[in-house]
């Protein structure tokens, strides 16, 4: 499969299911064949699951952030602490987005699951 074709079937793959993808998400997909090798493998994932790391980190921040601890350094530099409270409130808001589509699958790989336990 040239690289053109991996590009062109994300993109379609994009279009036809773009209910699961936010734009602000990049898809991360490589296509070009490391230098020296003719061929390469492309990898695609489901990005929900980064939705624990972002809710571990925002209880440590928030956890912190309730506290006070060390934003005397920050409102010290002219941060405001309402620019605290807008940043939990962003990861809150992407924590959510990402609790929408967690077990989001494509039709094809639903098609693909449905043959391979009939083979079976």
């Amino acid at each position: 499969m040239s690289m053109k074709e991996v590009g062109e079937q994300m993109l379609n793959m994009q279009n036809k299911n773009s209910s699961y993808f936010v734009e602000w998400i990049p898809n991360n997909i490589k296509t070009a064949p490391p230098h020296g090798l003719k061929m390469a493998v492309t990898f695609i994932s489901n990005s929900t699951g980064i939705q624990e790391l972002f809710k571990l980190i925002s209880e440590q921040f928030t956890a912190m952030f309730h506290q006070k601890a060390f934003l005397h350094w920050y409102t010290g530099e002219d941060m405001d602490e309402m620019e605290f409270t807008e940043a939990e409130s962003n990861m809150s808001d992407l924590i959510t987005e990402h609790q929408q589509y967690p077990d989001a699958t494509t039709e094809e790989e639903e098609d693909f699951s449905k043959e391979a336990e009939e083979e079976a």
